[in-house]
């Protein structure tokens, strides 16, 4: 039998042990960096991963975005933007402005600091919240506004612009034939992003493209008629808004851009191959352009002088070429679709002399969600 120092002793470790295995160390934050309406902030603690999902500290951000925040007996209730907010410590349900939504994960503690989902910043202050997976940065906007206009129905954003007339611009640009359309749903998470230039000619290196604040313009294609911007990773589930801003030849400036709302489909479009001519190929004035893909997909293609990198994803195409009689021409971006078999053809007619080097980008769209494929760019000389 034993002693009652024995089992005091024992029920010690028995202690120790229960607590040690209570103590579950808290996963050390990734390195997810954050930016508000472009403005980097510096939480402490930062953002953290747990299973591929990206969380935020609930009071930095909150704060961020101008809403105060009591917690109290893991309950914490947040105020501010025009919304009340009440969530509970492990619990996946939510009261935003009195009424009851669901959490994907109910919030959790590390330390002193409560963790949400990235994509309840959003729903719960009208936020609009994007990921950039490929360079773990989250980007939230406001776009200046309460959230009461971050929620209105999308339509056309004009930035005003020192110097710009009643409607925002010093030009005379809009964009037409844009992707996804304004207010648009589509399944994808990496939709294609694109438009075209429309009321004038608009200078290629001036131009400058963002997504959720986001300056993306490196991994876009630009010319003096259009863009198009694949995302190279998907993006956060909900409404996204989209921004190009430049000057045209005259010097005009302007600033226009819309929203969209992207989804959690991973389809993604076929990518473009059998591209004829081929890279560093020599042309007719007069030539075709062809290749495969998806059936059915929207291909959009660029022809222009080669300028700048060109060649890679994101780059410049140069001034436009005036078009020959029967051919296209090439003072907007061309869109085809693919027949059943995923083929696609177009006649190209430009007059540029002998030796100039011309560039053809080309992207294609998944015709049911809205995906992009990987952008294509090639180099081809007038013979």
């Amino acid at each position: 039998m034993s002693s009652p120092s024995t089992r005091r002793v024992a029920a010690l470790g028995a202690a120790a042990l229960l607590t040690a295995a209570l103590a579950v160390p808290a996963p050390a934050a990734g390195p997810v960096s954050v930016t508000l309406n472009g403005n980097a902030l510096n939480l402490n603690p930062a953002p953290t991963e747990r299973a591929g999902r990206v969380f935020v500290p609930l009071r930095g951000v909150f704060e961020n975005l101008g809403a105060s925040v009591v917690y109290a007996n893991g309950v914490i209730n947040a105020t501010g933007r025009g919304h009340n907010v009440s969530l509970r410590i492990g619990s996946q349900q939510a009261t935003v402005d009195g009424a009851q939504q669901n959490l994907d994960v109910a919030p959790f503690v590390i330390g002193a600091s409560t963790y949400v989902p990235l994509r309840f910043v959003s729903q719960a202050l009208g936020a609009t919240v994007n990921y950039d997976g490929a360079n773990r940065v989250v980007a939230l906007s406001t776009n200046g506004a309460p959230a009461a206009a971050a929620q209105a129905p999308s339509n056309q954003t004009i930035t005003p612009v020192p110097g710009a007339n009643a409607n925002g611009n010093s030009g005379t640009i809009n964009i037409t034939n844009i992707l996804p359309a304004r207010g648009a749903s589509v399944p994808a998470r990496r939709p294609t992003i694109e438009a075209t230039f429309t009321g004038g000619t608009v200078d290629p290196n001036s131009i400058k493209v963002y997504l959720d604040q986001l300056d993306v313009t490196a991994d876009s294609t630009r010319s003096p008629s259009g863009f198009s911007y694949a995302p190279r990773s998907p993006l956060q589930a909900g409404e996204h808004t989209v921004r190009v801003t430049g000057t045209d030849t005259n010097g005009g400036r302007f600033s226009r851009g819309w929203r969209f709302t992207s989804g959690t489909s991973t389809v993604s479009a076929g990518q473009i191959t059998n591209i004829r001519p081929t890279d560093g190929s020599t042309v007719p004035n007069q030539f075709t352009i062809s290749g495969h893909t998806t059936p059915g997909a929207r291909v959009t293609i660029q022809v222009g002088a080669a300028t700048g990198n060109a060649t890679s994803i994101g780059g410049l195409i140069g001034q436009i070429l005036g078009a020959g009689g029967g051919g296209n021409q090439v003072s907007a971006p061309i869109t085809v679709t693919a027949n059943a078999n995923g083929n696609f053809s177009q006649q190209i007619t430009v007059n540029a002399p002998s030796g100039t080097q011309l560039t053809i980008a080309l992207n294609s769209t998944d015709p049911q969600t809205g995906a992009t494929g990987t952008p294509v760019s090639e180099r081809v000389t007038i013979q």
